[in-house]
């Protein structure tokens, strides 16, 4: 369990004190690097807390509160000159440092040291910009080394946005049950739906579950591209709390899938998805890009639906299966991490 440091909620916090506490020490993807620019700040939410994002011209990127301590207005609003982010209602500026340096209604007047943005821990990997809102003790981060490795291509498709908890997604991605019946038009096999057991081993920072079946990985009209009799192997990496990779093995290489979910509030989640294979490298990227978003879009169609909204911490709370043991290990690393019954993300 991550020790707990006391700080303030976000406004209007879509989640108990203890759990927000529990998930903020956390990394988690809020933007992708393309979307940070030296040109205009970039806004977004994590937690409920207001980000605003902004790259300088050394390259950096500063993740900041969007909020500028003047009077209250958001600073993703505004712009950036010369390596400043500019407050838009008065325009005060602050560096590279986060700090303030002109006060454009009192240029010569001393600045308030309380005029300083409250900054995040920033890492850029994977082609996307992660942060964690508490940094109190070092926590896992998850690892897609193939995504440097010049052996494998690299995509990145569009985020997912859905309405739903981001603990819902990730226990569907780990599900190795619904492929039959969810996936059905994209690689499900309906006349397939058997879930043969498989081995789950206990990591410092998640679990891994192994799991081998007949199930083609292929999409529906490419299915004869594998043996008949090829076995499919699915290792599923967890990654607590919402973060899982998938690799899979192919009959002529690897497919690796980074499912990072990033819960902008309790109810609200944007995923992404950087993807990585060392086989048909020559393969149109749409190709790959259209079926990552179709089987995204089916998960999303019926996570949306489900009730209740909030994932049940609580085993008791649900009927399980055999075939669910991904999901039950899911469920109580997230109890050990101090997430109550009332967890809604």
């Amino acid at each position: 369990m991550v020790a707990i440091q006391e700080v303030s909620l976000p406004r209007n916090c879509t989640f108990s004190p203890t759990d927000w506490q529990a998930l903020a020490p956390f990394w988690y993807p809020v933007a992708f690097s393309h979307e940070i620019t030296t040109e205009k700040p970039y806004g977004t939410r994590l937690l409920d807390e207001r980000l605003v994002i902004y790259r300088v011209s050394n390259g950096s990127i500063i993740v900041a509160q969007d909020l500028c301590l003047h009077r209250g207005a958001p600073l993703s609003l505004g712009w950036i000159e010369n390596d400043r982010l500019i407050c838009p209602y008065h325009g005060v500026q602050y560096d590279q440092n986060a700090q303030c340096v002109c006060i454009p209604a009192q240029p010569k007047a001393a600045i308030p040291s309380r005029l300083k943005l409250k900054t995040y821990p920033v890492v850029e990997q994977y082609g996307l910009v992660w942060t964690r809102l508490v940094d109190n003790e070092p926590v896992g981060f998850p690892d897609l080394s193939e995504w440097n490795d010049p052996d494998y291509l690299q995509v990145l498709p569009d985020s997912v946005e859905l309405h739903a908890a981001a603990g819902r997604q990730v226990e569907g991605f780990l599900d190795v049950s619904h492929f039959a019946f969810i996936h059905a038009k994209s690689f499900g096999e309906q006349d397939n739906p058997e879930v043969p057991d498989y081995l789950i081993e206990q990591t410092e920072h998640g679990f891994r579950a192994d799991y081998v079946s007949s199930v083609s990985n292929y999409a529906h009209g490419m299915k004869h591209l594998a043996p008949s009799d090829f076995l499919w192997r699915r290792l599923f990496e967890l990654y607590v709390p919402f973060t899982a990779k998938l690799t899979v093995f192919f009959p002529h290489g690897k497919l690796h899938v980074l499912n990072a979910a990033s819960p902008i509030s309790a109810r609200k989640t944007r995923v992404f998805v950087p993807i990585c294979r060392n086989f048909d490298k020559d393969a149109p990227l749409q190709d790959t890009l259209d079926f990552n978003h179709q089987v995204f879009a089916e998960d999303r169609d019926i996570v949306e639906e489900q009730w209740p909204e909030d994932l049940p911490i609580s085993l008791a709370e649900e009927v399980h299966i055999a075939g669910d043991k991904s999901s039950i290990i899911f469920r109580k690393r997230l109890a050990a991490l101090g997430l109550g019954r009332s967890f809604t993300a």
